[in-house]
């Protein structure tokens, strides 16, 4: 690997560990790609190489998968686990939330139970894929 690939990489990784720390916040690719020391477009380009999905995507399959732990882990209303994971709009969570999962929040709440399984394990079987 070539020393630019390596710190583009390092460059994606410290973009996408700030989506990850501020998940829950307004985040916009500007800001995101001065942490990458990137002009925006190619922040989009580079991260979507890098990780196989555009930043927007990640974001968003990074808040369903938080809100999926406390539709299971808490008895918070769906609308505050909207709002709480990031989402402005109670629709576009449903939308977004059922295109991941495959079920809207309030089926998958129902139909899911805390497991009796160590916390690595049951994020790791649950984890929404961006790859089908």
């Amino acid at each position: 690997m070539s020393r630019a690939v390596e710190e583009s990489n390092r460059a994606m990784l410290r973009a996408r560990d700030a989506m990850d720390r501020a998940y829950a916040q307004p985040l916009d690719i500007l800001a995101l790609a001065r942490i990458a020391h990137v002009s925006p477009a190619h922040f989009i380009r580079t991260f979507r190489a890098t990780f196989g999905e555009t930043p927007h995507r990640y974001l968003q399959r990074r808040r369903v998968e938080r809100a999926m732990y406390l539709l299971t882990q808490t008895d918070r209303d769906v609308t505050d686990v909207c709002f709480a994971v990031g989402f402005a709009s109670l629709g576009t969570f449903s939308r977004t939330f059922h295109r991941i999962v495959g079920e809207p929040p309030t089926v998958y709440r129902r139909g899911r139970a805390p497991a009796d399984v160590p916390t690595c394990f049951a994020k790791a079987w649950t984890r929404p894929s961006s790859f089908g």
